[in-house]
């Protein structure tokens, strides 16, 4: 995260109307340039990843009198060891991560944000239960149950798991929510204790339209933060689960087992190694920088110096 100084925004003066809280975000978060220059990179990746059925090149179609070949007005990024085009590889092997990446995100925000809000807002033996429960699967060394996981659901009698978007999502999701919950508990054990809670709980409002209605809109701006770095380590995790041989299979693209592939001829073919490490690097620096943007325009009182 970049420095920061406290500042409080300027009071709109006179008769001018107030600006309104999107306006707002997005005039703090383009003060960040590097998170504006991330936006466009990742735009542009999700773009390039969309536009993939508009590429001529079937991505696992073999032609291995093309095999190898350096980037040229051809093949833009040149072939793979089995000629096959390796722009076309990458595009929808983005198709694979980056719905991985988002997708197992968005699976780990619900369970830690729903554990999370539970335990803080009820406390007592829930919270007690809940924390040691959480404190269980931090224990755990994420990197080998996850591959542990990923290959005992692959050896089940269910032809549809062998190679299945699902299975990794999953595998990932429900092994990173874990500082989400812990994360979601210190903001509500907080905010329980306002005024407007109080307020809320006097009028008959229920736990859950409380927690939902009140508590936990309060609480958006650090889980869509701490959202946009889990969904970078998502990315890397499925990168590397796939590089090691147990995440997504062959002939199935993605940017793990490109890479993967890749090895073999890392000093004949060096671009086979190069654009889906750049890629993967790319993307997981976006989205830090976003975040770190993020952070800038959902707190009002957090304002950046000249500096970007």
């Amino acid at each position: 995260m970049t420095d920061a100084v406290l500042e409080r925004e300027p009071v709109q003066g006179g008769a001018a109307a107030p600006e309104g809280m999107l306006r707002q975000v997005w005039r703090r978060f383009a003060r960040h340039r590097l998170a504006v220059a991330s936006l466009v990179i990742l735009v542009g990746l999700i773009g390039a990843a969309l536009a993939a059925p508009l590429n001529p090149y079937d991505p696992n179609a073999q032609a291995p009198v093309d095999k190898l070949q350096a980037p040229s007005a051809e093949h833009w990024l040149g072939t793979d060891s089995r000629g096959r085009d390796l722009l076309a590889r990458l595009q929808y092997g983005g198709q694979i991560s980056l719905s991985v990446g988002l997708l197992s995100t968005l699976l780990t925000l619900v369970i830690g944000t729903a554990i999370g809000a539970a335990g803080g807002y009820y406390g007592g033996w829930i919270d007690n239960v809940l924390m040691r429960f959480t404190d269980a699967f931090l224990t755990f060394p994420t990197t080998f149950v996850l591959i542990l996981i990923s290959a005992l659901l692959r050896e089940l009698p269910y032809p549809q798991l062998k190679n299945s978007v699902v299975v990794v999502i999953i595998v990932i999701g429900a092994l990173s929510w874990m500082y989400t919950a812990r994360l979601v508990r210190g903001l509500v054990l907080v905010l329980r204790e306002r005024d407007f809670v109080t307020a809320a709980r006097a009028l008959g409002a229920s736990d859950a339209r409380i927690i939902l209605g009140h508590i936990l809109p309060n609480c958006l701006g650090p889980i869509l933060v701490n959202g946009t770095l889990q969904m970078a380590f998502a990315v890397i995790t499925e990168s590397g689960l796939s590089y090691l041989g147990f995440g997504i299979q062959p002939p199935t693209a993605s940017w793990g087992n490109i890479l993967e592939e890749a090895q073999q001829h890392i000093f004949r073919a060096p671009w086979l190694a190069v654009f889906p490490g750049a890629l993967i690097f790319l993307v997981a620096m976006a989205v830090n920088y976003i975040g770190d943007g993020l952070r800038d325009g959902l707190d009002p009182y957090l304002v950046r110096g000249a500096k970007g």
